[in-house]
């Protein structure tokens, strides 16, 4: 997936500035797909010029113009070509696991604090999550066939978490025994 394709599908449900769009990123799919704030103006930019997005300058008293983009019939058409095409499994890079691949090069103590620090991460990313599912839950039905969708993707952060807390469990095991 690419941050343009992103940015389609947060446009294509509410028109929106780069502000809202790092806003929604942060709110929703930010919890699976990362965008500096550079990256998504860039991207805006070039969206726009490729004819996918237009906008409307919306005025504002002590900064310059708030640009509200949305989608164009061509930035939608794009977004259904790609919805249609297969996607490729997820590889990983994750220096953690380089790290502990590595791990007999370094000290145990320093492997237990890097760990201690990420599961500190996950567990909080978990607890969120499982605070918007909570919030989800509590919608009333409708509200909650609407976002069914979306709600299977925060279960998958949901199960992503646990598992990795709990092979985080069977790392600090194996670093005890040293």
């Amino acid at each position: 997936m690419s941050l343009k394709h992103a940015i389609l599908i947060l446009l294509e449900s509410e028109p929106g500035s780069g502000y809202d769009l790092l806003k929604r990123f942060k709110d929703g799919l930010g919890y699976f797909w990362n965008a500096k704030h550079q990256q998504v103006y860039l991207e805006l930019k070039k969206l726009n010029e490729a004819g996918w997005l237009e906008f409307e300058a919306e005025a504002q008293d002590t900064r310059p113009d708030k640009k509200i983009y949305r989608l164009t019939p061509s930035g939608h058409a794009e977004l259904l070509r790609w919805l249609g095409e297969p996607v490729q499994p997820n590889k990983i890079n994750d220096a953690l696991l380089v790290k502990l691949y590595a791990g007999a090069h370094t000290s145990t103590a320093n492997l237990r604090e890097e760990m201690q620090r990420h599961v500190a991460v996950h567990r909080k990313t978990l607890d969120s999550l499982l605070s918007i599912e909570r919030d989800y839950q509590a919608l009333p039905e409708e509200q909650r066939q609407a976002l069914r969708l979306p709600y299977l993707t925060l279960r998958r952060g949901i199960l992503g978490e646990q598992s990795w807390l709990a092979w985080a469990d069977e790392v600090e095991q194996e670093l005890a025994r040293d």
